[in-house]
This record gives C-alpha cells, sequence and structure tokens, in this order.
C-alpha cells in the first residue's frame, strides 16, 4: 500500500520505516530540511536499536523515502499518518498546534480520497476537530479521519511495532476502516488482535493504558519506601505480587521514578482533560507528586552519608537518558537529580553510553562527560547509578571499588545484589532494600 507519515521523530519514523519493512511503500514528510536530508543520507535522527536495519534495507529496495513535500507524499498515498509532537502546554494539556497546522495544509491538499491517521497521543475528541479543520476547505466525500494510537516502548519500537500485542483503531467510518484492517492485514495472519471501537474510546485508551502504567510503576516505588521503613526486601515483595497472574510481573521494578516523552505527558494531560469536565483524577495526582519526589529521593540518602555537607564533592553519574536502550532524556530522572546537586555545589561528572551530547545541548558544561563509565567514578566521592544499562549491570566491581575515592553507591535502579556489595564491601544504598555497610 502507499502510505505517507507526516512527523520523523520516535513514532514516525519507526511506524514508517516499519510499515515499509512489512512491503508497503512509505514516505515520510517533515519540515526540517536538514533531518530529511541526513536521511536521505542514511543518517538516522534518533537511537533506537533495530532500526538502522530496517531504515537502510528499506531505502535500498526503494519502499521507503523523505521529503518535506507533503502535498507531493499526500498525493501519492492513500493513508496518511499524522505522529506530530503534542508537547504539554504550562497547563498540562497537549499541544496540538503542529497537528492542526497538518490538517490545515491538509484541506487545500486533498483531491481525492484520503484516510487521515492520528497517531499521535492527542485528547479525546482531536479527531472530530482534526475532520472540522479538513473540512473547512475539502469535501467529507474525500477524505476520513480515524485514531490509532501507538504502544511503543523506547529502546524495543521497533520489535513492538513489528510485533504489537493489539491494534486500537478508532473509526466511524466502514471504508476508512476497512483500508486499514487492509494495511494490518500481516498482523491478523497473526492473530493479533485488531480492536475497532469509536474515536474517543479508541483516543482513551491510549492515555488509559499510559496513566496506568505509571500507576504501577509509582505504587511500586511507594512499597520500596515503606520496605526501608519497615525492613522488608522490595524484591522478594515483587516477585510475591508478580506471580499472581491478575498482577502480572512488569511494572513491578522499584527506581527513581518514570520519564520519557510519553508517561509523563500523557499523565499530565489526562490529568487536564478531567478538569476540563470537572473531574479530579486524585489517583493520577498522586501518581505525579510522588513520581517526582521520587526522582531526587537518592539526594537525602547521599546526605547523610556525607553527614549534611555535599559542597565541593565530586559525585559521578552512571546513566543519563530516561532508560536505557534510547537516547531520550525527556523528563528523565539525571536532569532533576543534577539540578539538585549542583544547588548543593556538587561536581559532577558523569557518563551515558548514547546520551552525553543530548545532555550537554541541554546544560552545558554545568557538568563533566566522560566517554567511558570507568573514566567517571575515577577518584570521585561517591557514584549514583540513575539509568539501569546492560554495561553497568555487568560492571567489574574490583575495578568500581579501586577507583573511587569511597566506596560508596547509590543505586537508583537496583542493578546489584545485596549480596556481591556486602562481599565487595560496598557501602551500597539501593531502592526499598536494606542498607549495605
Amino acid at each position: 500500500m502507499d502510505v505517507c507519515v507526516v512527523g520523523t521523530g520516535y513514532v514516525g519514523l519507526v511506524t514508517g520505516a516499519s510499515l515499509a519493512e512489512l512491503g508497503n511503500n512509505v514516505i515520510c514528510v517533515d519540515i526540517d530540511q536538514k533531518k530529511i536530508q541526513n536521511m536521505k543520507s542514511g543518517i538516522i535522527p534518533i537511537y533506537e536499536p533495530e532500526l538502522e536495519n530496517i531504515f537502510n534495507k528499506n531505502i535500498k529496495q526503494n519502499r521507503l523515502s523523505f521529503t518535506t513535500n507533503l502535498s507531493e507524499a499526500v498525493n501519492k498515498s492513500s493513508i496518511i499518518f499524522l505522529a506530530l509532537p503534542t508537547p504539554p502546554k504550562e497547563d498540562g494539556s497537549a499541544d496540538l498546534q503542529h497537528i492542526l497546522k497538518v490538517a490545515t495544509d491538509l484541506s487545500f491538499i486533498i483531491k481525492e480520497y484520503k484516510v487521515i491517521v492520528n497517531k499521535s497521543t492527542v485528547p479525546i475528541g482531536t479527531v472530530k476537530n482534526v475532520k472540522e479543520v479538513i473540512a473547512k476547505n475539502t469535501n467529507e466525500n474525500l477524505f476520513d479521519v480515524i485514531s490509532n494510537p501507538e504502544f511503543l516502548r523506547e529502546g524495543i519500537a521497533v520489535y513492538d511495532c513489528l510485533n504489537p500485542t493489539r491494534i486500537v483503531i478508532g473509526s466511524s467510518s466502514d471504508k476508512a476502516t476497512s483500508l486499514l484492517k487492509e494495511l494490518y492485514k500481516p498482523f491478523e495472519n497473526k492473530n493479533i488482535p485488531i480492536l475497532v471501537m469509536d474515536e474517543s474510546s479508541s483516543e482513551l485508551t491510549k492515555y488509559a493504558s499510559n496513566a496506568f502504567l505509571a500507576t504501577k510503576i509509582t505504587f511500586m516505588n511507594e512499597i520500596a519506601n515503606f520496605c526501608e521503613k519497615v525492613g522488608a526486601n522490595i524484591d522478594d515483595v515483587r516477585i510475591g505480587m508478580g506471580a499472581d497472574d491478575r498482577i502480572g510481573s512488569k511494572f513491578l521494578f522499584p527506581g527513581i521514578g518514570y520519564g520519557g516523552s510519553c508517561f509523563p505527558k500523557d499523565v499530565k494531560a489526562l490529568i487536564n482533560q478531567g478538569n476540563q469536565y470537572d473531574f479530579n483524577f486524585q489517583i493520577l495526582n498522586s501518581v505525579e507528586n510522588v513520581n517526582n519526589y521520587q526522582k531526587t529521593i537518592l539526594i537525602s540518602s547521599l546526605k547523610d552519608y556525607f553527614k549534611g555537607e555535599l559542597k565541593g564533592k565530586n559525585i559521578a553519574l552512571w546513566g543519563l537518558s530516561f532508560k536505557p536502550d534510547t537516547d531520550d532524556i525527556r523528563e528523565a530522572a539525571s536532569l532533576n537529580i543534577i539540578n539538585a546537586l549542583l544547588k548543593e555545589g556538587v561536581l559532577i561528572t558523569a557518563f551515558d553510553p548514547v546520551s552525553n551530547k543530548n545532555v550537554k545541548e541541554l546544560i552545558g558544561d554545568k557538568i563533566e562527560y566522560k566517554s567511558s563509565m570507568y573514566q567517571a567514578i575515577e577518584n570521585k566521592d561517591a557514584l549514583i547509578i540513575v539509568t539501569e544499562w546492560e554495561a553497568f549491570k555487568k560492571a567489574d566491581l574490583d575495578k568500581v571499588s579501586s577507583l573511587l575515592k569511597n566506596k560508596a553507591v547509590f543505586d537508583g535502579r537496583n542493578i546489584f545484589s545485596l549480596k556481591e556489595m556486602k562481599e565487595k564491601r560496598f557501602y551500597y544504598k539501593s531502592i526499598g532494600r536494606e542498607i549495605i555497610y
């Protein structure tokens, strides 16, 4: 099929490359000329495992192309995906200016039947809004607007796109639904459920899913903090809970809060939508408050270790991205920790396998960046583990011990076993477990 994807961020580029991998002809559109030119030259603007493989493969096979010409791409395509940013405004509501701008452009371009697909995470009622904007200059018989939310996890987004757990289609048009089902026929053949519902339910399904997962993470962080008060071990509690198939084992790992482009933004947006309908999401307000607190929970433990005086200390950070296998630093706990430590007069040295550049572009030289995990900890007063990269889990602890000035590790992701850290004689503070002295 002939498909156009407008927007080449995480969602748009992964969606476009994956649909090409399934055998479709895909044109990706973006207004950033340099970005488009780089992609034409094989330069990918984001770090996402496995993306480079399908990206280059489908360019060579002429199934994936890039342009800044929206009109040209739309005229060649039957299905138009909108994968545009919806950043939060100051009040937490989703900013739809990019989507509505493209909708206005489409209203002057469409001359024959097209299906417009909202792939972006958008507030309830956006399908209706987009339809109204396009209809100002286009006959309503020439297009349908539907909802088809993404459920991609950064770090394994390509896998998720090619192996979805379900496909949600929000549509009141049989014609549009039939066309999208044809596009997704390879998944239907694998018995992956295609769930067709009304547009508002589809839009809310995405928000409800992310808000629930954020709640699950935050609940475990609260339980982990309580474990420390009563002397329980969160690892045992997590395993005991996860064995119940009504609960499941995923998203039960405690840590220093969730971040990224989805959970924080979507929780805020759903709270805001509730306010618009005079509905108070009490649970989600609590989730947001607890998560903000959790991001810097290790700072007080660090202060306790140094007897209340952090000024002049040189602390190493392992990890800057909000999760492993991505270079995304949006809402990352590392940024909260860095800001808190800088206020205390701490010198910070950091290493992340792929995100040093992104953080430096954001905050400049306020901290020092190293090109290896071991360089970052050399002669440092303590180490804070922020992101659970696989390389950190496999660290040579004897080498870590020899390089640190103090054998003090503050682990925000519980990547080491208590037994191992005790045997290596570290001071080891993790989340929801006993402190090793």
